[in-house]
């Protein structure tokens, strides 16, 4: 079947050969205009025409038989084809049936060797068992005899454990009793000691302070500098003789003011004099004042002298050069004139 179908689609192409080639006789027809002016004038040769379309018709019906043909053989070619195919998948679930139905027996072996494997298991198991409990029983009567003999000895070793326990607690009671005491007295001893080198700390602190002080307090900062003592000595000697001028004419303004008071008559009524009163006092405060000035830069011309001046009457500490030079008559650090 096969091998004719092969045949037969070989055979196909030579068909369709024959018939693109059959339509190369077409342009006879295009000839006809000549043939129909040749029978007119000479309408006795008009059968011509009659065998032309009788040989058109012929070759018509050999196309339409031959295209037949063709599709016929096409049709059985496709019948072979799918009868091909259907026995092919009839051989294909054959073959798997009798691949299931073995696969299937197989299983049924594995199953039965299986169940009888876990029969024996189970009765291997069940005879362990046995065994096992009656060796537990065994056990579990020695251990309850051997319970009871360690019950008895471990309450004998209970008493004997609690009387020795009891006498090391008197004993413990006994030595931490005579142990307190000894460490309180030892506490004691050594908080008094404490108490005698802090005091003695103290003290030395004490006499290192006083003896700092002592130095401080009759320090010489600048005593070795002659040159800036000098220059102290000529800027306190200048504002002294500018505190005394300031002076006289303070003086001479609340005279005069006194002169003009006792000269002139004032109206007590609109306060003039009450007025000119307040400042010839102010006058004088301010005189007093600067007398208190001139006090301090001749107490600081003394120091000058004797090479203390430059030292604070608050900390003992040198006062820097700057304040001294910038502030006359000066007695104070910078420090200590801030907390004061």
């Amino acid at each position: 079947m096969a091998a004719n179908a092969k045949s037969t689609k070989k055979a196909a192409p030579a068909k369709k050969a024959v018939a693109k080639k059959a339509p190369a006789k077409a342009p006879a027809k295009k000839a006809a205009p000549a043939k129909k002016a040749v029978a007119k004038k000479a309408p006795a040769k008009a059968p011509v025409k009659k065998v032309a379309a009788a040989k058109s018709t012929a070759k018509s019906t050999t196309t339409s038989k031959i295209n037949a043909q063709k599709a016929k053989e096409v049709a059985a070619a496709k019948a072979l084809k799918e009868r091909e195919a259907k026995a092919k998948d009839a051989e294909r679930r054959a073959a798997q049936k009798a691949k299931e139905a073995a696969a299937a027996k197989a299983l049924k072996e594995r199953e039965a060797k299986a169940k009888a494997a876990a029969r024996e298991k189970a009765a291997l198991e069940r005879a362990k068992a046995a065994a096992a409990a009656k060796a537990l029983k065994e056990r579990e009567a020695k251990a309850r005899l051997a319970a009871k003999e360690r019950e008895v000895q471990r309450k004998a070793r209970e008493k004997a454990a609690a009387e020795a326990k009891k006498q090391r607690e008197i004993d413990a009671k006994r030595k931490a009793v005579e142990a307190e005491k000894l460490r309180k007295q030892r506490e004691i001893e050594r908080r008094e000691a404490e108490e005698r080198k802090r005091q003695e700390r103290r003290e030395a602190e004490e006499r290192k302070r006083v003896e700092a002080l002592e130095r401080k307090m009759h320090s010489k900062p600048y005593a070795d500098d002659h040159a800036f003592l000098e220059e102290l000595r000529g800027l306190l000697l200048e504002a002294r003789a500018a505190t005394q001028a300031q002076i006289s004419q303070s003086e001479s303004e609340a005279n005069e003011m006194l002169v003009d008071r006792e000269r002139l008559e004032y109206d007590d009524e609109d306060g003039s004099s009450v007025a000119s009163d307040i400042q010839r006092d102010q006058l004088k405060e301010f005189a007093s004042m600067l007398r208190l000035k001139v006090d301090e830069i001749d107490v600081a011309l003394a120091r000058v002298d004797d090479g203390s001046y430059g030292r604070c009457d608050e900390c003992f500490e040198p006062i820097s050069r700057a304040r001294l030079q910038a502030q006359v008559p000066v007695f104070t650090c910078v420090s200590c004139r801030a907390s004061v």
